[in-house]
């Protein structure tokens, strides 16, 4: 182990917990090459989406995923849930669409004796994967709906609070181009998601390989590779995998740089009306350890922040007015915050 392993670890048992996070990783390392490959199987010529679903997912966090429609977004939300053994459901969002509908109620019964009781009813959102279909079509207060849900694991309902199966991940979808008759997400709902994961077009291998495959009689149908425990235990592991001094020095600089009060750089002073905050730096640090455990690696390194950087932080910052005008993206300004750490 480094030094700088050492140094983050305080028991006397961190050699001991360090062979057995070794142990550990060695044993799941060609179960994830195996989740990989079957859901590449389905959704062609995306290999980084499908990393960075991944690696939110053995993050325990939530993703957004942003394209426009018919990039497979839907279809990658359905392998997932049948690759890693994940109870899956659906919720169409639209402007008449009622917390409720996701969250559940409460109603009223009676029994044979004439009894009067309430009996609560689960919604959707009690499931292990909730796939929440262009969540920017239903109102504020049905988005709020999953506040809770998303950062405690549990709802409150008519005074009661309900736990969440475990584990519990939202995969959001959201339409970039059509913004007519949508609620944009506030940002504090925006923060609750680890990863925004941009789909873009696949390239013109993977589009030939798409219409010769999914036009026949015959579709591929993906098996199951993980365990819900399986999953579970690799969550955990990630948060047992020791980092490095300078990984959490380049964490720091990056997410710190991007806030106007306390950055170094001039372009953010000018171009940045807000930036993360404490919850990115805890996202990119989860962020780049599921990166480390889903390629093999013991621990992270500096490429696997730079590599994660994006995702992370770019649903956590807005642009000035003027920056915009400018021509100025999201993307120019994090391409500034991890340069000084290349």
């Amino acid at each position: 182990m480094s030094p700088s392993h050492t140094s983050l670890n305080n028991t006397d048992n961190s050699l001991d917990m360090s062979v057995e996070v070794t142990q550990t990783l060695e044993k799941l390392g060609p179960c994830l090459d195996a989740t990989k490959a079957e859901i590449a199987k389905v959704i062609y010529g995306q290999d980084r989406v499908i990393e960075q679903s991944l690696i939110t997912l053995l993050a325990g966090g939530h993703a957004l995923l942003v394209g426009v429609p018919g990039l497979g977004k839907s279809l990658l939300v359905e392998t997932l849930g049948c690759v890693l053994g994940l109870n899956e459901k659906r919720v169409q969002f639209t402007p008449d669409l009622m917390p409720a509908d996701i969250l559940g109620s409460e109603i009223l019964e009676e029994t044979e004796k004439g009894k009067r009781h309430f009996r609560f009813i689960e919604g959707p959102v009690f499931s292990q994967l909730l796939m929440a279909d262009e969540i920017n079509r239903a109102s504020p207060r049905t988005q709020s709906a999953l506040l809770q849900a998303m950062q405690e694991g549990r709802v409150s309902i008519a005074g009661h609070t309900h736990d969440l199966p475990k584990p519990f991940h939202v995969l959001a979808t959201q339409n970039p181009i059509e913004q007519e008759g949508t609620y944009p997400l506030p940002e504090a709902q925006l923060d609750r998601f680890l990863c925004q994961i941009n789909v873009g077009y696949p390239d013109e291998a993977a589009e030939r390989v798409v219409i010769l495959n999914t036009t026949g009689t015959q579709n591929y149908t993906p098996t199951q590779i993980l365990s819900t425990d399986e999953l579970l235990k690799a969550q955990h592991l990630v948060r047992q995998i020791p980092v490095g001094e300078k990984v959490v020095d380049a964490i720091l600089t990056v997410v710190r740089n991007g806030r106007p009060d306390t950055t170094d750089l001039e372009d953010v002073e000018n171009h940045v009306m807000w930036g993360p905050g404490p919850r990115a730096s805890q996202a990119l640090m989860l962020a780049v350890r599921a990166r480390a455990l889903l390629t093999g690696r013991f621990s992270p390194s500096i490429d696997d922040v730079i590599a994660m950087a994006e995702p992370v932080l770019r649903h956590r910052m807005a642009l000035s007015f003027s920056a915009r005008a400018e021509g100025v993206t999201l993307g120019d300004v994090i391409d500034k915050l991890i340069a000084p750490v290349r």
